[in-house]
């Protein structure tokens, strides 16, 4: 199935074994693809349904489901202090590409951007663009912005907190020595925070601390706040994927 084209599609627009193209997704396909009538291409909902259909004028014909083993066998929430700039962009199509589940934007004491509405539709949209791209099963989910402080709840999970200074563990080596901690589905969920240029201050340290987060190094350099997320990312997958 790798050399057919995909196109990701709302899960309202499956309907009664056929898939209701948009116009939007009908220009692609036929002007963009240069798909013709009968040509077959994989749709994919973002929330782990793939299906081979073929296309159809206005709509397409689902021939068969598909089974797609892409994700990684942990959820992965991404706690990002927001980075100036359009850094968080790369963020959410590398951490998408790289299988994080949810990416939760926080302001921090030194975040200087100030995001829009239209920023958290971007991200959306290139999240979905990303998890096409990397033939993920599902989309990953991108929070509203919030305060760091107010938003460092998770049961059931690993935790940690990222942070350049100091004589902190390498992530490498928590992600072995941890215990499992599974969510409802008996899948691990890790929760993994890195921080803004100029890094955490010494209050959010402590209290995601106090919150059940553990302190922990991405190595001896100094990381960009755009680096670090998909250095902890990967770190992560390389641990838990086999």
């Amino acid at each position: 199935m790798s050399q057919l084209q995909r196109i990701a599609i709302a899960p309202s627009q499956f309907q009664q074994g056929q898939i209701l193209l948009t116009k939007e997704q009908q220009h692609y396909l036929g002007r963009v693809l240069r798909l013709r009538e009968g040509d077959r291409f994989i749709a994919m909902d973002g929330k782990g349904k793939w299906w081979l259909a073929q296309l159809a004028g206005e709509q397409a014909q689902v021939l068969e489901s598909l089974l797609v083993e892409t994700e990684l066998p942990v959820s992965i929430t991404l706690m990002v202090a927001l980075p100036k700039g359009n850094g968080f962009d790369e963020v959410v199509r590398c951490c998408t590409e790289l299988g994080v589940t949810c990416i939760a934007p926080v302001l921090s004491d030194r975040t200087l951007l100030d995001p829009s509405p239209q920023k958290l539709e971007r991200w959306r949209r290139i999240a979905a663009e990303a998890a096409e791209q990397s033939e993920r099963s599902f989309v990953p989910t991108i929070l509203e912005p919030v305060a760091f402080n107010t938003s460092l709840s998770f049961a059931n999970s690993q935790q940690y907190i990222c942070e350049a200074r100091g004589e902190f563990p390498h992530l490498k080596h928590c992600l072995q020595q941890k215990g499992q901690m599974t969510n409802d589905k008996g899948q691990e969920r890790i929760v993994i925070a890195t921080g803004p240029e100029g890094g955490w201050t010494t209050q959010e340290i402590e209290n995601a601390i106090a919150s059940g987060f553990q302190p922990v190094s991405l190595g001896r350099r100094i990381l960009r706040a755009v680096t670090a997320p998909v250095v902890a990312l990967s770190l992560i997958t390389a641990a838990c994927e086999v």
